[in-house]
């Protein structure tokens, strides 16, 4: 285990943890937000555990992940439409707290709590079947397909469960207003999506017949 990589990883945490608990405590004006805590406990508790784990069995896959730096420019285009989405979806749901725009039942928040959770876990079978899984478009040296498990069943099985993931974030925490601007998100994917399979099939031997195999991207029998 790298020291190096320790500091690193513990700072990204640190730091992602109070951006989020600025962005959704602040517009909400108040800590009493229980959503809002209940959010950041799903979120980060999970990760702090797979950061661990990735630490000891896995530490290049955490150095990949946390030195992520998108070269293709479409895909700065993402990323940066994306962090957009996000802070108007995070802000917004904080907001409607705070003037009670649309209230939900808690019993719906809980059970998109549970989609969190289930996509956080299928997030974590990716993980663990693909070492290959960078946060960048790139094809790395040795790489080779994975068509097995998730992927034999979709192509971009981290997408599909990025995909539930970030739809259930903003009714997690509480806001119907927030979810209709995650929607942005299918879009933003679609776009990752064609570029990367672009990259893809030009760098990497075998993943043209691959897609010729396994048909769907991220949802099967649908796309």
């Amino acid at each position: 285990m790298s020291a190096k990589l320790f500091v690193q990883a513990i700072v990204k945490f640190f730091c992602g943890l109070i951006i989020m608990g600025l962005i959704i405590f602040l517009p909400a004006g108040s800590f009493a937000y229980w959503q809002g805590w209940l959010l950041i406990g799903l979120l980060f508790v999970p990760m702090f555990v797979a950061g661990i784990i990735l630490m000891i069995k896995n530490p290049e896959l955490l150095r990949k992940r946390l030195n992520a730096k998108e070269e293709e420019k479409e895909q700065k285009l993402v990323v940066l439409l994306s962090g957009i989405m996000f802070l108007a979806a995070f802000v917004i749901a904080g907001l409607n707290f705070r003037f009670g725009w649309i209230t939900m039942p808690s019993w719906v928040i809980y059970v998109f709590a549970g989609v969190f959770v289930a996509a956080y876990i299928l997030y974590a079978e990716v993980l663990r079947e693909n070492e290959y899984l960078s946060r960048t478009i790139e094809v790395q040296e040795g790489q080779k397909v994975i068509d097995t498990g998730l992927y034999g069943v979709v192509r971009h099985p981290m997408y599909m469960s990025t995909l539930f993931l970030f739809l259930a974030m903003p009714l997690v925490l509480g806001s119907v207003i927030s979810f209709a601007v995650m929607l942005i998100y299918i879009p933003i994917i679609v776009m990752r999506i064609r570029n990367e399979e672009k990259v893809l099939a030009k760098g990497l031997p075998g993943y043209e017949e691959y897609m010729r195999k396994v048909k769907y991207r991220i949802i099967p029998f649908i796309w």
